[in-house]
């Protein structure tokens, strides 16, 4: 059974990987590319309805995704129930965001909303139309299907978004682009993931899985709301050009963060609810994981923030420097976002979407209030913010972990610790090795820092005898 699992969490591991890596690295190169043809205003404007689009897509899934992994005896009921309500909630949120459009322009004073929003908006009825479709590939732990899917719709659309940004459409190639990707992978899902719906929507099984997916809905919305709340506030406060370059540094900084928390959490979550009832096993592959992931995300945000400056003005080119002292910052903010999200994926495994509710509403409390005392003091201030609600958080997601499994706040820091200094210690060798070449040659700043900056921690990890360097080369070795 343990061996079985390790197997599985490999395979999912190592397919996870392939698709957030390679579907990211090539989104990351085409959005280099737009980034170079197009104006930060155009990245602006696209920024000003992420929160709609986030808080529809919320509804859409509703929990219902998590709750048919996590349910052990799932039926075929219970699948078609979770996908006719997508389908009409998907629906419902498309309507309602065609018709408040104008209100939307309005609020932005920015007329060109109006039909962005419509066309944008398609997306939610092709997201509506697979979810139940992803849920069940994730049960499998076949990450290799959805590498192939996410990889196909990201070339294809990236292409179209390339060749409409050059030749002139500004703002509707960011548009087509995210529509026809979206298209792309509703069309794949359908015909790799050989899924149909063969039942009937069931009251029994909606308030089975609602009682569920409601909590994992609510705080969802909240924390969708919350991340969102930085752009409503930029885009109505400042510029679209002001939003664009905030958008674009929380895009950089959340690269590694976000992608390899991904890869960790679409495997963590299946895995562990294979034994959400063995509280022993779970401990000690719980925190397994905590330090897995902190030793691959704390390096690279480390990094980031050593090479921010050559790597915005060689590859995004000097118009975006406004962009290089906002990821700075928020990469310090987002690197402790992995070791948020498994936190909050225990409590999902052990069934706790209460707990999770109950921690989100506190967290945004206290978001708001420091987002609300930073506001006046202007962009660089409310970065900072999120540094200090971050930490504040962190705090907060481990109170639970540690009296469900008793692995809480203290017991993680000091698994922690180790990494972090580490990791603090390569930024600081990264920085130095720039200092002779400063402001002279960015391309060759950077290559340097990356490279001795990776030898450094790769070394170090070999010369201190590093556990979690061990268990990465035995997963590779395995696979």
């Amino acid at each position: 059974m343990a061996d079985s699992l390790k197997n599985k969490t490999v395979k999912g591991v190592f397919w996870s990987a392939v698709e957030r890596f390679s579907v990211a690295g090539i989104s990351f190169v085409f959005g280099l590319v737009l980034a170079r043809l197009l104006s930060p205003s155009d990245y602006g404007i696209i920024a000003m309805l992420n929160i709609f689009m986030a808080v529809s897509q919320t509804f859409i899934d509703s929990g219902f995704s998590s709750a048919l992994i996590r349910k052990i005896d799932r039926t075929e009921t219970d699948n078609a129930t979770a996908f006719y309500f997508n389908i009409g909630v998907g629906v419902a949120c498309y309507l309602i965001l065609f018709f408040a459009a104008p209100l939307i322009a309005r609020f932005y004073d920015e007329p060109i909303l109006v039909s962005v929003t419509r066309v944008v908006g398609l997306n939610l009825l092709f997201n509506s139309l697979c979810v139940v479709q992803q849920a069940l590939l994730s049960v499998r732990i076949d990450f290799k299907t959805q590498a192939k899917i996410s990889l196909t719709a990201t070339v294809l659309s990236g292409v179209i978004g390339i060749v409409l940004a050059y030749k002139g459409y500004g703002v509707w190639a960011l548009v087509v682009q995210t529509v026809s990707s979206a298209s792309f992978r509703m069309v794949l899902l359908w015909v790799l993931a050989r899924w149909r719906p063969r039942a009937r929507f069931s009251k029994a099984s909606f308030r089975e899985l609602f009682s569920f997916g409601s909590k994992l809905l609510a705080s969802g919305l909240l924390d969708t709301i919350y991340n969102n709340l930085y752009t409503i506030v930029i885009g109505k406060k400042f510029t679209s050009a002001s939003l664009g370059v905030y958008a674009r540094a929380e895009h950089f900084a959340q690269f590694p963060a976000v992608n390899i928390t991904g890869i960790l959490q679409r495997v963590t979550f299946p895995v562990l609810s294979t034994i959400q009832n063995e509280d022993e096993r779970l401990r000690v592959n719980y925190r397994k994981f905590l330090r897995l992931s902190a030793y691959a995300v704390f390096p690279l945000m480390m990094g980031l923030v050593a090479v921010a400056d050559p790597l915005v003005r060689w590859i995004l080119t000097d118009k975006w420097e406004g962009a290089i002292l906002f990821l700075q910052i928020l990469c310090f903010a987002l690197m402790w976002y992995p070791i948020h999200a498994i936190n909050l994926n225990l409590l999902q495994v052990k069934g706790r979407s209460d707990l999770f509710l109950k921690l989100e509403v506190w967290k945004k409390i206290i978001g708001v209030v420091t987002l609300c005392v930073t506001i006046p003091l202007g962009l660089t201030a409310m970065c900072v913010g999120r540094i200090v609600t971050s930490l504040i958080a962190l705090f907060i997601n481990t109170y639970y972990t540690g009296k469900l499994i008793q692995v809480g706040y203290w017991v993680q820091m000091k698994d922690l610790l180790p990494i972090f200094a580490n990791s603090v210690v390569m930024l600081g060798v990264c920085l130095l090795v720039q200092m002779p070449l400063a402001g002279v040659h960015h391309a060759l700043s950077l290559f340097l820092a990356v490279l001795v900056g990776g030898a450094y921690y790769v070394g170090s990890s070999f010369l201190f005898h590093s556990a979690e360097l061990k268990e990465l080369l035995g997963l590779l070795g395995r696979k």
